[in-house]
């Protein structure tokens, strides 16, 4: 099956089970920036366990992270309901569109600033890295689809959209504190004959921020490169 009728069918089936949340909300009076609002404010939260986490725990505390995961994962909810509540309750707007994509945004530099805060206060300097060139990669994605959207291009393929960089991150950070409730936080995996451990337990959140950091990059370059093309195409057919 094709990655995009796949993605669309789940997210249809996806609909289906929050539609009645939709609905609720719409009867409560919400409107579709109150709920994209709230996302925010979540991801606020994120960042401040993360951040707290960084300053209150020492190396090796990852209950922070798995808390973290499940607030990531619970505001993410949140960007599907506001689209659904603009579909649902007819309250769809240019201005609404573009307020979505701007808080989206701010909602993952915010996510991303409290990832990299706690890596460095624990001193995990080199995944803080891969978690910056996330956050860069994650950005590019948007804007390379913004942009070529803009010049009347469509841009929409590759890996590491948005709902994915949510998925993983969450999961993984989930993943990480109860790998640490079972194992332990001191867990390692070496190698005989390397002095240096190449598996631990943190790794279970840092390594997929790792492989994050690469696809999203890839992605962003790709989505210049399919733009260039159609670009190209556009102004042959046009001359």
């Amino acid at each position: 099956m094709d990655r995009t009728v796949l993605r669309d069918t789940l997210q249809q089936g996806i609909y289906k089970v929050i539609n009645p949340v939709v609905r609720l909300l719409i009867r409560m009076g919400f409107t579709p920036n109150a709920v994209t609002t709230t996302g925010l404010f979540l991801n606020i939260g994120v960042a401040a366990i993360f951040i707290w986490g960084g300053e209150s725990s020492n190396r090796g505390e990852l209950q922070y992270v798995g808390w973290a995961g499940a607030l990531v994962l619970f505001a993410g909810v949140f960007d599907m309901l506001d689209g659904q509540v603009a579909r649902l309750g007819n309250m769809g707007s240019r201005f609404g569109a573009m307020y979505d994509s701007v808080l989206d945004r701010y909602s993952e530099m915010i996510m991303f600033m409290g990832i990299c805060y706690y890596l460095i206060a624990h001193h995990y300097l080199l995944s803080s890295l891969f978690a910056f060139i996330a956050l860069i990669g994650s950005m590019m994605v948007s804007y390379t689809r913004a942009r070529a959207e803009g010049l009347g291009v469509e841009c929409r393929g590759g890996l590491m959209q948005r709902p994915e960089r949510i998925v993983l991150i969450g999961l993984s950070a989930i993943a990480c504190g109860i790998t640490d409730y079972f194992v332990g936080p001191d867990y390692k995996v070496y190698i005989p004959g390397i002095p240096f451990h190449i598996f631990e337990t943190m790794s279970v959140f840092t390594l997929p921020i790792t492989v994050m950091a690469v696809l999203t990059n890839i992605t962003a370059i790709n989505r210049l490169m399919d733009a260039r093309k159609a670009m190209e195409q556009k102004e042959f057919i046009t001359h």
